[in-house]
């Protein structure tokens, strides 16, 4: 496998985590860099982490992971933007509590979700002997570098959207998930 093969990888499975970062940025109250920079940093090592876990259980679940993967990224990206929209209907609570919504467990479970599908990109790696080390890596750099901009991004794009900006990001959350399950779906007919 070539740089290029992997630098392909890396930018293919952080778009799903880039999309989730703009709805983040949007939902935030005017993210700054030092924010982007510990999101991306959050997403980055959890997509380089899953394809690891996906290439150390190899062949003997693949069939298991595949057969799942889109329901768990779905289920997990559809809850988590049902929450962001509800939080952005229910009436402000003087936004003591907005920085919880963007804190380590949100961004975790989001990152966990855009990165279900490495899991199984790890799984299919082990089949082609690649340098699993190395691949996770440009996974999470690409991932570092596309949710840090996409954060970013969502800044300007809640600035626009106003007050209700989490109600868009929790929309692009569920858009995302469905896509996510759609492509497994009709890749599976």
């Amino acid at each position: 496998m070539n740089l290029l093969s992997m630098l392909l990888i890396g930018v293919a499975m952080s778009t799903d985590a880039f999309a989730a970062a703009v709805g983040k940025g949007a939902a935030m109250q005017r993210p700054r860099f030092p924010q982007a920079l510990r999101a991306g940093l959050i997403f980055g090592a959890i997509e380089a982490v899953t394809p690891v876990i996906g290439w150390l259980l190899g062949h003997a679940a693949s069939r298991y992971i595949s057969a799942w993967d889109h329901w768990i990224a779905f289920g997990l990206l559809g809850l988590l933007g049902l929450h962001m929209i509800w939080n952005g209907l229910k009436p402000e609570d003087g936004d003591a509590d907005a920085s919880r919504h963007h804190g380590f467990w949100s961004l975790a479970a989001t990152g966990l979700g855009t990165s279900i599908d490495a899991m199984a990109v790890g799984v299919s790696l082990a089949f082609l002997d690649a340098p699993i080390a190395l691949v996770a890596a440009v996974i999470g750099l690409c991932t570092l570098a596309m949710v840090t901009t996409g954060i970013m991004l969502g800044r300007v794009l809640g600035a626009l959207a106003g007050k209700r900006a989490e109600i868009v990001g929790g929309v692009i959350m569920i858009v995302i998930g469905s896509v996510i399950l759609h492509e497994h779906l009709i890749g599976a007919a």
